[in-house]
């Protein structure tokens, strides 16, 4: 199982699991301490671990590394559709 290493508040880890979700993948949200200084397993937040250990870190890679992992899920568009409606 894919895990997430992630804050609610941090709006990175927020669009990492808004493309998790996008794709269909199931995931693990594991929650880390507020400040860099406090954490002990990651440095950096978003974090994932993939199920063969691998950590990428960042938005940016962990997003280019979902999209070339993994298939466009069949509700992807429908759940845009939904996050843009619930945004108005």
């Amino acid at each position: 199982m894919i895990s997430l290493f992630q804050a609610e508040w941090c709006p990175h880890s927020s669009k990492v699991r808004e493309r998790l979700t996008e794709l269909g993948v199931d995931f693990v949200a594991r929650q880390v301490e507020p400040y860099p200084e406090q954490r002990t397993e990651v440095e950096e937040i978003p974090t994932l671990e993939t199920e063969d250990g691998r950590r990428i870190s960042g938005e940016k890679e962990i997003l280019r590394y979902l999209d070339s992992a993994f298939e466009p899920w069949q509700y992807e568009d429908e759940h845009r559709v939904r996050r843009k409606e619930h945004a108005k």
